[in-house]
């Protein structure tokens, strides 16, 4: 399947301060592009794939706030880190589950929590969010949003996700923001991926490392 064909969706976790950038690129092209956002819990994926988070890793932790500040700043977007990092976004992705996951329902919760800095690691927490999109509190913890919300997460790590945000073209795998421009570029030119070096890449076998 080519990157032009089959399903188009965003997979991302409300955590993650690159899904927030790498939003507002998408965000303006999402219904010419067809994508459908997908919520997961990006802490399952790391799970299944052995993995830590960027934010669990000393040093790692510190540059990736420094580098997302940077590259809002460099890209004119607001952003403004929650009170603490990484929180708990159960919450949040399942409120996103309950307003159906439409776009202006991602904007609230990103801007919510990315660009007005506000904590999103609990109902209490997420209250006005929910206010505005009209939603019941109940409903974030109804039996249907929870196994939505994992059925979205089974579904990601099915296909290969091991990182967010990653958009999926067909069973094409594109991940993080800085991804963007592959990304399009590949679906407007299927044949990209599909080149002789491309596909020697695909085949590349692991080296040894060497101890001394």
């Amino acid at each position: 399947m080519s990157a032009a064909a089959g399903e188009r969706r965003w997979f991302f976790d409300f955590i993650s301060p690159f899904a927030y950038l790498h939003w507002q690129k998408l965000r303006p092209r999402l219904a010419e592009l067809a994508v459908e956002p997908v919520p997961i819990v990006f802490a399952a994926v790391l799970q299944a794939r052995g993995q830590k988070g960027p934010a669990e890793i000393p040093g790692k932790r510190e540059f990736t706030y420094r580098h997302t500040l940077w590259q809002a700043r460099r890209d004119g977007i607001e952003l403004r880190y929650p009170p603490a990092h990484p929180f708990n976004p159960i919450a949040a992705l399942r409120l996103c589950i309950a307003a159906r996951g439409t776009p202006e329902a991602v904007d609230a919760i990103f801007d919510w929590i990315w660009r007005r800095g506000q904590a999103g690691d609990g109902v209490e927490a997420l209250q006005p969010v929910i206010d505005a999109l009209g939603i019941d509190p109940a409903a974030l913890g109804a039996e249907a949003t929870k196994a939505a919300l994992r059925a979205n997460t089974d579904a990601a790590i099915a296909a290969g996700v091991y990182g967010v945000p990653t958009l999926k073209f067909g069973s094409e795998l594109f991940w993080g923001c800085d991804a963007h421009e592959f990304a399009l570029d590949a679906l407007q030119h299927p044949e990209l991926l599909h080149d002789p070096e491309m596909q020697r890449l695909t085949r590349l076998p692991l080296g040894q490392q060497r101890r001394s």
